[in-house]
């Protein structure tokens, strides 16, 4: 039997996060949910273990790339499935990535999310990730900047290790397809807790534009 353990890293989700593991639980094919809570505030990891969660505790915040990798160490499986903390009831639709991976169709899927209905930034960070995987890859993305994915294990073990702030998801997907592997996105229903055009939603872009910006000029050398 094929092994699929989930991960999700989470900062202080203690809103959603139990609302995410249930609809998790609910995929049959899912072995374990392992949470990583990466240094949370608040009741992350409480929530998380209530849910029936596996729950790794980080002290520190190492931010999303450090804290997959610290929940790697070890880790038995053959089917990595990544998703993020805040997507709540909508996490049910992850099932749909693991078809095209599990039929030999695809070695990494990535969820294709249907447009906001809260406008957030201008597309500078998304467009700027397509264009570095496209510059690097040759291939257009849809979606680069989607934390969810369905990843089987020789392609993890082929890119090393993930990548550090925001930049983690565009770093993956070029890493992957340079590779050699095959890449495909998967249209889904799922939904975030949206940022909208506010003071905390621009920072939270402008750190994940540097962050993307980064991954893909440390590629270009």
């Amino acid at each position: 039997m094929t092994k699929i353990v989930t991960l999700i890293p989470a900062y202080n989700e203690e809103k959603r996060i139990a609302k995410t593991v249930g609809a998790l639980k609910k995929i049959s094919s899912i072995m374990r949910i392992v949470v990583v809570d990466d240094g949370s505030s608040d009741a992350t990891a409480k929530k998380a273990d209530e849910a029936g969660a596996e729950v790794i505790r980080l002290e520190k915040n190492l931010g999303k790339g450090g804290a997959l990798n610290e929940a790697l160490k070890g880790l038995d499986y053959d089917v990595l499935l990544l998703i993020d903390g805040d997507l709540g009831e909508s996490a049910i639709e992850a099932g749909k990535l693991l078809g095209p991976v599990l039929e030999g169709r695809a070695d990494m899927t990535i969820a294709d999310f249907p447009k906001p209905s809260t406008k957030g930034g201008f597309g500078l960070v998304k467009g700027t990730a397509r264009w570095g995987i496209k510059r690097l890859t040759k291939v257009q993305m849809d979606e680069p900047l989607s934390g969810q994915r369905a990843i089987r294990r020789d392609v993890i073990e082929n890119i090393s290790k993930f990548g550090d702030g925001f930049g983690v998801e565009v770093g993956i997907t070029i890493d992957t397809l340079r590779k050699g592997f095959k890449v495909k996105e998967v249209p889904t229903s799922m939904s975030h807790a949206e940022t909208g055009r506010n003071a905390r939603g621009f920072i939270h872009r402008g750190r994940q534009f540097c962050d993307v910006l980064r991954i893909i000029l440390n590629r270009l050398r």
